[in-house]
């Protein structure tokens, strides 16, 4: 009997979660077991994520659990570290036990999509939104909420202005989609605020090419843009968004738009993970073949969705959509069908059936086929089309339900607000427990406030006493400084309380800081020389 072979599908999004599903229907529970890993344990529908900032569908409409979608699929709700080709194991981040997790495969799927990339433009990461998750679009949500409120009752006026002034860089699909959409949602429900009846809002699209929606026809996108014109929005062509603060969007031309609400859809990179993976890359994403195949490890590594530069027969990069994810996903299930049964490959031939985009207010564009659709008519396609292709039949009843009552009643505006943890927070430990193992993963640093712990290091199977730390004292820090884990346990000696320091925290301040830098650099010279009372990681 052939040995039951081990299939890792690296993320949840439309590639990754309808390769499982496609799996699960080629292949027997027996010739092969299927493992996704992906950070979150649901998937979302993408395209209607615009809807989600002007609460057309509900938030939990728009996602649908994995493991229902994949009944028979695996599920580690973790984060891809490190992809070992040559061992053919990948390493995942820890979750309450802080230890690396290693899971092995015969075949593996890469589907880890693409992630905003702010780097080395001033200003972007701390002062502009992105948007390209559900976290990104509740965000967004409560910050426009958070903005008129703070508009209603300010006095000064040109504050006021960049209160209401909301600037989305990138003229393609989603920038559009946005924009329509938050310009739709404010302006409904600044009604609901007196002094701001009266008050207009400023909406910019900063778009680097000569049009917008560049994946359409000219005449669509001609039509698209004198539609938004219309509704009072300022569409910016040939400009780049090069930086930010918190006042303000820079524009390359030298432009200045003083703003509260910038986002962007735009620039994007593979994760840091495959950005680091031993293997070809083009253009900056993964090389596969027509198959599919990751260049190099035919037979053994496919890649798709927005993680790779997949080529059409026509020779053209296949473009970022559901459509074409949900294509690439049916043939590499086919092609790991072929390499576990035998027989041959299948090539990726799918050229796309069409484009369709909303404008908001019942308008849209479409292109199917070859036919071109605008207004009303493009509108009622592209909402029975997105519906059609919901997953599940639970979905589509809630999001049908989402769009007849939004007819009925108007749209709320309650800020959800989602408190994020303080970075550095407290933690008590009873006498006798134990903080961390030898082994573990360093996560955090500690800062003893009262108690006193002790660091018991094993050594050819017996364990002996290092040190004994009190208030004041701090501990963990080596293991985050080199990289490696921990070299000894600590157990709490009486009843203890800490301060924790998460490594990021930990990184930043070291980083900004060049007296908090140079108080662990020595600390650590005075540990690599073996100083018994220090010699903790």
């Amino acid at each position: 009997m052939a040995t039951k072979k081990q299939i890792l599908v690296l993320g949840g999004g439309f590639a990754g979660v309808y390769t499982a599903r496609h799996l699960e229907r080629y292949l027997r529970p027996e010739e092969a077991s299927i493992v996704l890993v992906n950070q979150e344990n649901y998937w979302v529908y993408q395209p209607l994520l615009p809807e989600v900032i002007s609460g057309l569908v509900g938030l939990m409409d728009v996602v649908c659990p994995i493991r229902q979608l994949c009944p028979r699929t695996e599920l580690v709700m973790r984060e891809v570290e490190k992809i070992d080709l040559a061992n053919k194991v990948v390493v995942v981040s820890p979750g309450f036990r802080p230890r690396p997790l290693e899971l092995p495969f015969d075949y593996l799927v890469i589907a880890l999509g693409s992630v905003s990339n702010f780097c080395g433009t001033p200003g972007m990461v701390e002062h502009v939104r992105p948007f390209r998750t559900l976290a990104d679009a509740v965000s967004l949500r409560n910050h426009v909420i958070y903005t008129l409120e703070e508009a209603e009752i300010e006095t000064n006026d040109e504050l006021r202005r960049k209160l209401l002034t909301f600037v989305v860089a990138g003229g393609g699909f989603s920038g559009v989609e946005v924009l329509a959409e938050l310009r739709d949602f404010v302006e409904k429900v600044r009604r609901s605020f007196p002094k701001l009846r009266n008050q207009k809002a400023r909406y910019v699209l900063v778009h680097a090419g000569g049009r917008i929606l560049p994946e359409m026809s000219e005449s669509l996108a001609l039509y698209a843009h004198k539609l938004l014109g219309k509704r009072g929005i300022e569409i910016r062509l040939n400009e780049r968004l090069v930086g930010a603060t918190s006042e303000k969007a820079l524009v390359g031309s030298g432009f200045q738009i003083p703003a509260k609400t910038i986002i962007s859809s735009v620039p994007s990179s593979i994760p840091l993970v495959l950005q680091k993976l031993a293997c070809e890359k083009d253009g900056g994403r993964l090389k596969v073949n027509a198959n599919l195949e990751l260049a190099g490890h035919e037979g053994k590594v496919w890649a798709l969705g927005d993680s790779a530069s997949v080529k059409t027969f026509s020779g053209k990069r296949a473009p970022p959509t559901a459509q074409h994810a949900i294509r690439e996903a049916k043939t590499v299930a086919r092609n790991i069908n072929a390499a576990i049964r035998g027989g041959s490959s299948t090539p990726f031939a799918f050229e796309g059936l069409g484009t369709l985009g909303s404008l908001g207010r019942y308008s849209a564009v479409a292109e199917i086929l070859g036919v071109r659709v605008s207004g009303f008519p493009a509108w009622a396609l592209w909402r029975a089309i997105y519906l059609a292709k919901l997953p599940s039949l639970r979905q589509q009843v809630r999001i049908a339900l989402d769009w007849l009552l939004v007819l009925l009643l108007p749209p709320d505006f309650v800020q959800m607000r989602v408190v994020r943890e303080a970075g550095i927070a407290r933690q008590h430990f009873e006498a006798g427990e134990t903080v961390f193992f030898q082994g573990d993963l360093g996560d955090k640093v500690y800062v003893i406030r009262s108690g006193e712990c002790d660091v018991l290091r094993e050594s050819a199977g017996a364990q002996r006493h290092v040190a004994t730390l009190g208030p004041g004292d701090y501990f963990g820090e080596m293991a985050l400084i080199n990289d490696v884990t921990r070299n000894s346990t600590v157990r709490a000696r009486t009843n203890m309380d800490v301060l924790l320091v998460p490594k990021n925290d930990f990184e930043a301040l070291k980083s900004s800081i060049p007296s908090f830098a140079d108080v662990f650099r020595k600390l650590a010279n005075a540990r690599s020389i073996g100083n018994p009372e220090s010699a903790t990681k």
